[in-house]
């Protein structure tokens, strides 16, 4: 019988596991279980051979490719990361078949080659995880969608800084943009296959 959840080509994208990104609080979820249920979707991912799409946001030295605007709370140009902070991590389990994007904002679609990579794999659905559910997990979503991709985001895969964003996102956008499930629902579907 044919999954009503997970098209026959679909990529598993996550969005922002990296050092500085993870080690920040979280809810409802911590950082430790998005990255847990995160790296037990990639396994079953590739277990299918299916894509596995490592996101991560990086800057140049020098600051000069942060998104422009006029924001709140922008960025300092001069801005000093500490070591690191970009690196995927460990629990990933990055292999030599994901494939990697480096975005500058956001989402995961301006200005990479996600989509190029996604539609040269055949790949008609992502399902979505990563921090933070209200920013990069949402801009990605809703690009995505935008870009006629179906969309699954999972939710005790993704986590924010804030509850009420991260409800507000879950319950109210990514409705609209697709359909929310669990690890164990994406796991049981892979399982099938």
């Amino acid at each position: 019988m044919p999954s009503t959840l997970l098209d026959p080509r679909t990529a598993l994208v996550i969005i922002d596991l990296q050092r500085g990104v993870v080690g920040m609080p979280t809810v409802p979820h911590t950082s430790e279980v998005v990255a847990k249920n995160s790296a037990a979707l990639a396994r079953a991912f590739r277990d299918q051979d299916l894509p596995v799409v490592l996101v991560r946001v990086s800057f140049s030295a020098d600051g000069a490719d942060v998104a422009p605007g006029r924001i709140t709370d922008p960025m300092p140009k001069n801005v000093t990361f500490p070591e690191g902070w970009d690196e995927l991590i460990d629990d990933l389990d990055v292999q030599p078949t994901d494939i990697r994007i480096t975005k500058r904002q956001w989402g995961a679609f301006h200005g990479t080659e996600l989509d190029l990579q996604l539609r040269r794999r055949g790949i008609t659905e992502i399902v979505l995880t990563g921090i933070a559910t209200s920013i990069g997990v949402e801009s990605t979503a809703r690009a995505a969608h935008e870009h006629g991709y179906n969309v699954v985001v999972v939710e005790d895969a993704t986590a924010d800084r804030d509850h009420a964003s991260h409800d507000h996102t879950t319950t109210k956008i990514f409705p609209r943009l697709g359909l929310v499930a669990t690890t164990d629902q994406i796991l049981k579907e892979l399982e099938t296959r």
